[in-house]
């Protein structure tokens, strides 16, 4: 009997890092019906930004088992029978993961019984669209974070001959919390700071001085830089320049401080929520914070705030500091998948629900995976992306890659370690130099 009928699911998350766990564990449980018997078991892909323990329980989310493999691990637990066969499985990856992942989860399902897989965005799709997006085609499911995405998804598959019907429109499945109650006691300003937006030492100043400025200027208000990571810790994006060591050169007043923890309990106090291009405004935005998208460094690509054109929300540190509050524009809000009221959030998972159930109980089972990247299509750009995971084009594990039968011992662990450790020291430490030493 299929798992749609018996209320009972096992569903399986495989993500690469802090935000892409959160993503792909809430939306999890946003795609599984309220009334069923839900397994979730997660699987954290082994490499730089392999969530600490510490990140891992700021998202909030428990699985039933969580382990970290490599990628060739995590396919022969998929595909020779050592786990028992999931219903879902959600691919949480960076786009070059997800296609190498499907191929060799494609090579080794062949036409046999299979779960549905689902893969997506954590956020806002800003740059690399049709890259990301035929990275991932070939999941049952490509989520769509909002109508204007869905929109662009299937006008790029459509665009190059792929099946678009995988496209799904959904919202981001971390927006929640009560709607803002009005201005709190002290006025709070909240700056969410990213990784890696900007990516250079004078804009991440400026920034940071600005935002100490409003401080100072408003000594009323509680001033906040909320962080993403605290030291030696990675996420999705890599952060050569931490906040916490810029503001080791400066002296904030006393109503400025860094704060870390959950985005939502922090948007539960906040009056006005200041980013580059985060996520968090739409989180804010979601609950009607009001919600200031900065223009100081320009409107451009690279920073992503030229998503929010048309959101009403782009405002520059000069016009905050004079007392400006943006106000959204309803009809950008509605098509970014930003509940807008009227319960819609509530549904909008619904669609996708329905076509899982659907595919669960087909006739015959699932046809074998098809992306859009073969060695036809795309025969000198998909082997390397293959190969990063130790797959030969074939999708079939290389020889010589990581063995899957026994746990690393203590001196596989220690070297491992080491190696990240290692990592993070030449991408936070030296890799910056470099590029200084080349400006000269």
């Amino acid at each position: 009997m299929p798992a749609s009928a018996t209320k009972s699911l096992r569903v399986a998350v495989l993500a690469d890092s802090d935000t892409r766990w959160k993503w792909g564990a809430l939306t999890a449980q946003r795609l599984t019906p309220t009334a069923a018997e839900v397994r979730l078991d997660g699987y954290l892909l082994r490499g730089r930004a392999t969530p600490t323990a510490r990140q891992l329980g700021e998202v909030g989310v428990q699985a039933d088992t969580l382990r970290e493999v490599t990628a060739v691990e995590f396919l022969r637990a998929m595909t020779e029978g050592t786990e028992a066969p999931y219903d879902v499985l959600v691919l949480a990856l960076v786009g070059g993961g997800v296609q190498a992942m499907l191929h060799g989860l494609r090579a080794g399902w062949g036409s046999g019984q299979r779960p549905v897989v689902v893969t997506g965005y954590v956020g806002v799709v800003y740059e690399k669209l049709a890259d990301g997006l035929l990275l991932r085609h070939g999941a049952d499911l490509v989520l769509a974070n909002s109508r204007h995405d869905a929109d662009r998804f299937r006008a790029v598959y459509e665009g190059v001959g792929a099946d678009a019907s995988s496209v799904t429109e959904v919202a981001l499945p971390f927006l929640g919390g009560e709607p803002y109650p009005g201005e709190h006691q002290p006025y709070t300003v909240v700056f969410a700071a990213q990784p890696s937006v900007p990516d250079n030492r004078r804009d991440r100043m400026y920034l940071l001085n600005r935002l100490v400025d409003h401080a100072r200027k408003h000594p009323e208000r509680e001033v906040l830089l909320k962080l993403r990571s605290k030291p030696g810790e990675h996420t999705t994006h890599i952060e050569e320049l931490p906040y916490q060591k810029l503001v080791q050169g400066i002296d904030p007043p006393a109503n400025f401080r860094l704060v870390y923890g959950h985005m939502g309990e922090v948007l539960d106090r906040t009056d006005l929520l200041v980013t580059v291009s985060s996520t968090a405004a739409l989180e804010a935005l979601h609950r009607r914070i009001p919600t200031a998208v900065l223009t100081d460094l320009g409107v451009r690509e690279v920073l992503g705030n030229h998503h929010f054109t048309g959101s009403g929300c782009l405002a520059s540190w000069e016009q905050l500091d004079a007392g400006h509050r943006p106000v959204p524009d309803e009809t950008w809000v509605a098509r970014q998948g930003v509940a807008a009221g009227g319960g819609t959030y509530a549904t909008a998972f619904d669609a996708a629900r329905e076509r899982i159930a659907k595919l669960l109980d087909r006739p015959g089972g699932l046809p074998p995976l098809n992306p859009y990247y073969t060695t036809e299509t795309a025969p000198g750009y998909l082997p390397g992306i293959l190969a990063r995971h130790h797959l030969g084009p074939d999708g079939v594990p290389l020889p010589g890659a990581p063995a899957a039968d026994k746990a690393p011992g203590p001196v596989r662990q220690i070297v491992r370690r080491a190696a990240r450790g290692a990592y993070r020291h030449g991408v936070q430490r030296v890799a910056p130099v470099i590029r200084r030493m080349g400006e000269l």
